[in-house]
């Protein structure tokens, strides 16, 4: 069968595959695809959220950019990431002690557990993983633990999820961060989701000393360049040295996909359409 991705009322994304599973979760409706090109697709309330095919490229960009910036990060939040690749990304580095995961859909858990084991591995079976079903703005509201890394793996700012893409967020992600941390988020395609960018990049800029966006492509995200937006509250990317990176990344015996050092530094220098945006 066809199916459609239709988050914009004028593009869409066709796939054609097996259904696998479908399930109406509290919050949202969660489907299960098999596909020839990109493997098994996760899609909620009608939009990929990730496949086996081309997640790597999402997965590794969004934890490898602060992780390898900060010097030591020994415990790392990501908030949403129910299938696990974040987590799985995260754990790569051996100094890491604790990675809390606080998703707000148990059944996109349970769904990776089951179908997606190629995407979280065994992640979710790791001593240092700390699972918490919660609402991520009200779990970072509330917490008085403080994070070197913070990692938001949130869908679209539509619904539910619109909350964690506001100022008070953003504050309290500020205030959630330890003396060196860092934070990272998906902004968007560069086209189609330009005021979800700009509107972040803003708040960001008003609260935290350092901000600058990563750009990728994903296949299955529509709209050319998507964005990463990262922020700290003491590290600046741009003074970085890329053979600094490339020793760090050597020692810790990471092997990725996707990223690299020079991946890191150009990924981060902005078309002039984007400056213009982003000013």
């Amino acid at each position: 069968m066809w199916h459609s991705e239709a988050i914009y009322p004028d593009i869409k994304l066709q796939l054609k595959g097996e259904l696998l599973y479908r399930k109406k979760t509290l919050y949202q409706n969660l489907e299960l695809y098999k596909t020839d090109r990109f493997g098994k697709v996760l899609m909620l309330d009608n939009a990929i959220q990730t496949t086996e095919g081309d997640e790597f490229i999402y997965h590794e960009m969004l934890t490898h950019p602060v992780l390898l910036l900060h010097p030591k990060p020994q415990k790392v939040l990501i908030i949403g990431g129910g299938d696990g690749g974040i987590l799985r990304e995260v754990l790569k580095y051996k100094s890491v002690k604790l990675a809390y995961l606080v998703e707000i859909d148990k059944s996109i858990i349970e769904i990776s557990k089951k179908y997606l084991k190629s995407i979280c591995k065994n992640s979710f079976q790791d001593k240092r993983t700390k699972i918490i079903f919660d609402d991520g703005a009200k779990f970072i509201k509330k917490t008085k633990e403080k994070f070197d890394v913070i990692i938001i793996d949130s869908p679209d700012s539509v619904g539910p999820a619109k909350v964690l893409f506001s100022k008070g967020f953003y504050k309290d992600i500020f205030s959630a961060l330890a003396e060196n941390g860092l934070m990272i988020r998906q902004t968007g395609s560069t086209t189609l989701q330009k005021e979800v960018l700009k509107s972040s990049w803003k708040i960001l800029t008003d609260i935290f000393p350092f901000v600058w966006t990563h750009l990728t492509a994903i296949p299955t995200y529509i709209g050319g360049f998507f964005s990463l937006t990262a922020a700290s509250k003491k590290i600046d990317l741009f003074k970085t040295d890329i053979a600094y990176l490339e020793k760090k990344i050597k020692a810790l015996k990471i092997k990725t996909d996707y990223y690299n050092p020079y991946i890191h530094i150009a990924s981060a220098v902005l078309p002039e359409y984007i400056r213009r945006m982003l000013k």
